[in-house]
């Protein structure tokens, strides 16, 4: 049977997507660049990274990256590889690549056409056979355990900007089939977050079998402190495919993180948007005193894997993290 393998199994490589979105970065593009670049190469200590980039944009791409990132030309018009790249899937010794359908998040920037495309292509250039799927769905919204457990939001898949003609039950179905999982976990996500309509890899994802870190805050006047609540509360009590009850451990933001009001309203501020690479975690750093706190707790998750922070403001003013930006391809066989 095919199904996701958690992301802290063992990786082939790491894919990514040169920023090249003008209206995303705007003034921030050269140093977000730099950003990518730090993120790549954090990645790429523990394993290969693949950067896919506009053919005009190569020459570019790799005077910042240097010669240890792998180069894949590619059209595209943004730069969120966990999103419209594809979901990977493995029986042990073989993959597949499912390919979700794209619309830039409920259709929010335009065009998407060859972002829509890329899973595809991303799949071709690594010989491994698609799987399509008519669901609109981005990979930012889900999180699986490897052992039959999917984590998802009901802000983001069930909206109308996304599956206006899907049921939750049909939904859940299609992710079920087309990922390998038994058991959804619906959280109520967050309808305020306006980049993603509340992907849950910025609010809960799995760290091991039955261990959920989630985002919470200590301040009841935030904004998103019912929301936030709210989704603690729909995990707790709740057991995975296995039976098992859900152990949670909490996690804050960067709230003390102060922007300008412009660049405020999308900023990603979320701890919980790391990447699992192999033997490492690669987490977000905002130059604050919570990066040091978050450092701990992120540790206590995962006490066999070396806790790498990377500066990502430049990053977060997009509206994603470090999770958002990568896609591991699993090892088989």
């Amino acid at each position: 049977m095919f199904t996701m393998p958690a992301e802290w199994m063992p990786h082939e490589r790491c894919w990514m997507a040169w920023p090249c979105r003008n209206e995303v970065w705007g003034k921030h593009l050269a140093a977000t660049k730099l950003a990518y670049a730090e993120v790549a190469h954090a990645v790429a200590r523990f394993e290969p990274v693949s950067m896919v980039v506009p053919p005009a944009q190569m020459p570019d791409a790799r005077n910042h990256l240097g010669s240890d990132i792998t180069l894949v030309e590619m059209e595209i018009d943004d730069s969120w590889t966990r999103d419209s790249g594809p979901c990977f899937v493995s029986d042990g010794t073989a993959m597949k690549a499912v390919c979700f359908t794209f619309n830039a998040w409920g259709n929010k920037y335009t065009p998407f056409d060859r972002d829509a495309l890329m899973a595809r292509r991303i799949a071709e250039h690594a010989d491994i056979p698609p799987v399509f799927s008519q669901l609109t769905a981005e990979g930012g919204s889900i999180s699986v355990d490897g052992e039959g457990t999917l984590l998802t939001t009901e802000s983001c898949f069930p909206n109308p900007n996304r599956n206006p003609d899907w049921t939750r039950d049909e939904i859940t179905d299609e992710l079920k089939d087309r990922l390998g999982v038994e058991k959804v976990i619906w959280l109520p996500g967050n309808p305020l977050e306006v980049e993603t309509d509340g992907h849950v890899d910025g609010i809960a994802m799995f760290t091991s079998p039955g261990h959920v870190i989630v985002e919470t805050t200590a301040d009841g006047a935030h904004p998103w402190a019912q929301i936030m609540q709210a989704n603690i509360e729909a995990l707790r009590g709740e057991t995975d495919a296995r039976g098992r009850p859900l152990q949670l451990t909490l996690i804050g933001e960067a709230e003390s993180l102060e922007l300008p009001p412009q660049d405020d309203e999308r900023f990603c501020r979320s701890y919980v948007n790391f990447y699992i690479a192999n033997g490492a975690i690669i987490a977000p750093s905002y130059g604050i005193e919570e990066d040091a706190q978050a450092c701990d707790v992120l540790a206590g998750c995962f006490p066999d894997r070396e806790i790498v922070l990377v500066p990502i403001r430049d990053i977060a003013i997009g509206g994603g993290g470090i999770h958002c930006i990568t896609q591991q391809q699993p090892k088989v066989g």
